[in-house]
């Protein structure tokens, strides 16, 4: 399995535009953000100093939005704040496997592409799983399921840092819930992942306790708290 430590987890989106997202963010110095439409995340280092946060307000701009996701550094204080939400980090735990059986029969889960986008769209809309923007599916393979024709369930890879790869936007419509649809994403995505040589983790917020629970079944052990935070540049 490809090295990489459970420490990159601790800055994942940082790990990911210094590697194999470098080539969709932006960086200036110690800062780094993810380009618009792909991502609002962005990134500084722990120990940021006032210049890292300078270099973000001038990729971002001013009045914009900085998701800094769980980053652990304090911004100056005329950063505005806009979000706080509590979540938790699950990882794949090492020398086990999803559910073959659980993935192998998801014959109705197909791949989506840029002709999905708007579709994709719609259902975060309804399902609201989190950030997705019109380029988000450029971070990897995304998975949907339809019914009718209309996309009633998806997931995706997300962030990427070494050895890892998040599982993201899983989201299913109202009318289509209790059909199984995010376990066989999951475990689908999870497969892929593992097949070349990458372990999957995902972010819950903490009052999602049906989300951690089916996470936990499907095999995905809690490795930390970390808190989500989104701010306004000066």
């Amino acid at each position: 399995m490809t090295s990489g430590g459970t420490a990159v987890l601790d800055d994942p989106v940082g790990e990911s535009l210094r590697g194999r997202h470098a080539d969709l963010g932006r960086r200036l110095g110690r800062a780094a953000t993810y380009l618009p439409g792909v991502a609002t995340f962005s990134a500084v280092p722990a120990d940021a100093d006032a210049a890292d946060w300078a270099g973000l307000a001038r990729l971002l701009g001013r009045d914009a939005f900085a998701d800094m996701f769980s980053c652990r550094a304090a911004p100056p204080p005329e950063w505005e704040p806009v979000f706080v939400l509590e979540g938790r980090q699950m990882i794949w735990p090492g020398g086990n496997h999803p559910d073959q059986s659980r993935a192998a029969t998801a014959t109705d889960v197909v791949e989506l592409g840029a002709a999905d986008v708007p579709q994709m769209l719609d259902l975060v809309a309804r399902t609201q799983p989190g950030p997705f923007w019109p380029r988000t599916l450029e971070f990897g393979t995304y998975l949907g399921i339809r019914d009718g024709g209309r996309l009633v369930a998806m997931a995706g890879e997300r962030l990427r840092p070494p050895g890892w790869t998040e599982i993201s936007a899983v989201c299913t419509a109202p009318e289509a819930r209790g059909r199984g649809h995010a376990a066989r994403l999951v475990s689908t995505l999870a497969a892929h992942i593992l097949a070349r040589n990458e372990r999957p983790f995902l972010h819950v917020a903490e009052t999602n306790s049906g989300a951690i629970a089916l996470y936990e079944r499907l095999g995905f052990a809690s490795r930390k708290h970390v808190t989500f935070r989104g701010f306004r540049t000066p």
